[in-house]
């Protein structure tokens, strides 16, 4: 299996529709052909060694003995190749060692390496949400002895907040934190789910965990957040064993080279442990680290989705079937025009998945460092309506492509001999992991839209209409597409109404279709920034392909909009009662 950074189609886009670099063509020291060679290096890595190595680490994966878990082979040289280049620090802070790089440009590195091999890089992806949780909330003392470790990739970062009885369901943790006699805490738990819990790629592991202190209020307010390292190191440099162990992994769909892990925290004396942030106050810091994970993980579904659609390209473009009735002569599935209809359908919504995923790290990036306070706080806000969207829309997309290039690869899909089942089974996890789709589209309606949320998404929503007007102002057939784009935002616009509305006063009605509104306004404004694509491209060939992709978006894929809304209308403001099944 092949597999082609779309190097030049990413860096357009950065370049003319982010802030990433500002109109002078520089940012902290970088100028634009420095950025272009990072996104190729990142897409060489990706290309040249972890594609080789996926079908290793799937079918080898992980393994786990007495002595901890040990990865598949290649998996430690390409790690360190990954850590000498300085990956892990492109966005992190300079005075620990990092490039100070914007999100945006990591996000679009991510989207490389998940598409290369979604195995190796999610280990990757936690200790970058560490690093900059760590930079956020951690105590002076704790950052300077943790960052510049994990931003040079000697020492590694986990998540740690799934138990046996505590899922989504944060405010059901049982993990409890005894305060020491030296200002450090004595932690005791289980924790499951843990990605990266423990592997031989590091000489530590650092472990984010939530607990409880013993006065804590119940439920979710009552979580504060650890710093667990796997190896206690002392000021001269010598180290011991924490009390943290992995007592097993779990075998998987798919991901096997990742190894996801049940981890065992003070089952002695108890797990040494640091306070991050205030105490009772973990979810606030954690959060941090989740969004993060949330844009990483919308990468992975845009990274698959790329490869699947690159196989799926390149195998009906040379397999063969039914025969042309005026030369005689077998052709290319590719011919077919249902084919082609699920080929342009991978194509168009992984281009919308790409456009709407660095769209949402450039909000971030605006948020931290726009140039007013006012400019920051939109942005903020801009960024907590975009990331549940992405996260959803992009994870999904991902699934249904690899499902899609499943089907076009017919029987040599099914099987694994040409790897595209592994997409599949890679991928399938992304909608669950890092908050469930359906609590991001539940998230987008209880919280993002509450309070002065909705008329922010208006005036956001003004803002894509006005791409709608330019486009119509520019030459070309796809002037066509205005009437169909300016429809889906005024419909979402109803729709964001109907469901703020339907909240406020019978909440369970909001919720039952807030997974509907979530894609109705991932498609609305999907399509508005493949339009801004549009009107920003000068480069006539890529202007081309971006022109065909939003011409078919527009008649093939933006109609769900219609059937979504007269949904969410119908639940939103029943007209009649449903009679009961049977």
């Amino acid at each position: 299996m092949n597999y082609a950074p779309p190097i030049e189609e990413t860096v357009f886009y950065i370049r003319t529709c982010t802030s990433a670099l500002t109109p002078s063509g520089s940012v902290a020291g970088v100028d634009f052909p420095t950025v272009e060679a990072i996104l190729s290096e990142a897409g060489a890595f990706a290309r040249d060694v972890l594609l080789s190595l996926d079908r290793t680490l799937d079918r080898q994966g992980a393994s786990f003995n007495r002595r901890g878990v040990v990865t598949a082979p290649g998996h430690r040289n390409a790690y360190s190749t990954f850590r000498d280049g300085g990956w892990l620090g492109l966005s992190a802070p300079e005075q620990f060692g990092g490039k100070a790089l914007p999100q945006t440009i990591t996000a679009a590195c991510q989207e490389f390496w998940h598409a290369g091999s979604l195995a190796f890089a999610m280990g990757n992806l936690l200790t970058i949400g560490a690093i900059e949780t760590l930079h956020q909330h951690a105590s002076g003392a704790v950052a300077e002895a943790y960052l510049p470790r994990l931003i040079s990739g000697d020492w590694s970062a986990t998540m740690a907040l799934t138990e046996p009885d505590a899922g989504s369901d944060l405010g059901a943790i049982r993990t409890r934190a005894e305060p020491a006699d030296d200002g450090t805490f004595l932690l005791k738990g289980n924790k499951i789910f843990i990605s990266y819990g423990d592997h031989d790629l590091t000489e530590n592991i650092v472990h984010l965990v939530l607990a409880r202190l013993p006065d804590a209020p119940p439920g979710s307010r009552g979580l504060s957040l650890f710093l667990v390292p796997k190896v206690l190191t002392a000021l001269d440099g010598a180290t011991t064993a924490n009390d943290v162990r992995c007592t097993g992994i779990e075998e998987k769909l798919g991901q096997h080279g990742s190894p996801t892990c049940s981890m065992a925290f003070g089952e002695e004396a108890g797990a040494r442990a640091w306070l991050i942030g205030q105490p009772n106050r973990g979810l606030h810091a954690m959060f941090t680290m989740m969004n993060s994970a949330r844009l990483a993980v919308a990468m992975q579904g845009v990274g698959i989705a790329e490869r699947a659609t690159q196989s799926a390209e390149a195998f009906a473009s040379e397999r063969r079937q039914g025969v042309d009735p005026e030369t005689g002569r077998q052709v290319a599935i590719s011919q077919h025009p249902d084919v082609q209809r699920m080929l342009m359908t991978m194509r168009s919504t992984t281009t919308v998945a790409r456009f709407l995923a660095l769209s949402t790290a450039d909000a971030i990036d605006r948020a931290r460092h726009g140039a007013s306070v006012e400019a920051r706080e939109m942005a903020r806000r801009e960024a907590d309506i975009l990331t549940p969207i992405a996260k959803s829309y992009c994870t999904q997309t991902g699934i249904d492509v690899a499902d899609a290039a499943i089907q076009i690869h017919g029987g040599m899909g099914y099987v694994e001999e040409t790897g595209i089942a592994q997409l599949w089974r890679d991928v399938r996890v992304t909608s669950i992991y890092e908050g469930t789709n359906g609590i991001q589209a539940t998230d987008l309606v209880a919280r993002k839209l509450s309070g002065e949320g909705l008329n922010f998404l208006t005036a956001l929503l003004e803002g894509y209409g006005r791409t709608a007007d330019e486009l119509a102002l520019q030459p070309g057939a796809c002037r066509t597409v205005c009437p169909i784009l300016e429809n889906s935002l005024r419909t979402l616009r109803e729709c964001a109404i109907e469901v703020v509305q339907s909240f406020r006063k019978k909440p369970d009605e909001a919720f039952g279709v807030a997974t509907p509104f979530l894609k109705l306004a991932a498609l609305s404004i999907g399509a508005s920034l493949l339009a801004r694509a549009v009107v920003e491209c000068d480069e006539p060939a890529l202007r081309r392909r971006l022109e065909q992709r939003l011409q078919f978006f527009a008649v093939f894929v933006l109609p769900e909009t219609i059937g979504l809304a007269q949904l969410i209308k119908n639940v939103c403001r029943p007209q009649r009662s449903f009679p009961e099944t049977a």
